[in-house]
């Protein structure tokens, strides 16, 4: 039986300030900026995909169901890019433990889903949020290929 893994708690936490807080109550689970401008290249590309496929583990942003190819849009900070320097900063910031704490269980989460997505026969992508907004026609014309190549 799988046990459901707790966030860490917000009691007795303060936000930094009322900015933060709002723009921390505002990002999503899905729908993206990242991953909308993401779907958008695959689509002028001509390629049809799930979005937040609920019968995948982990959800996946993007599955190419016949390819078994998933795609995940990590956002840099909540999947820990460049995890070292992200947990020094947060170290010195507020609510340094729940922060560490919550990006910490994410990753793990992370490795054990693609883990378990590979065992089942799929190919796992992970893609930063940096690098689709950075170039996200490159992103698309990657996963093109890979689909390509996919038996």
């Amino acid at each position: 039986m799988k046990t459901q893994r707790k966030s860490p708690s917000f009691v007795g936490l303060k936000p930094a300030s009322a900015l933060s807080s709002r723009i921390k109550k505002a990002n999503t689970s899905r729908n993206t900026l990242h991953e909308a401008v993401l779907q958008n290249e695959l689509s002028k590309l001509g390629l049809r995909f799930q979005k937040n496929a609920a019968d995948v583990p982990g959800r996946p942003d993007i599955v190419f169901a016949r390819a078994h190819l998933a795609v995940f849009c990590d956002g840099d900070f909540w999947h820990g890019r460049k995890w070292n320097v992200l947990r020094r900063n947060l170290a010195i910031g507020t609510n340094a433990a729940y922060w560490c704490t919550k990006i910490s269980r994410n990753m793990k989460r992370d490795k054990e889903i693609t883990t378990r997505l590979r065992k089942s026969g799929w190919q796992v992508v992970r893609v930063w949020e940096t690098d689709i907004k950075k170039n996200p026609r490159a992103v698309a014309m990657d996963l093109k290929r890979l689909l390509r190549d996919r038996p």
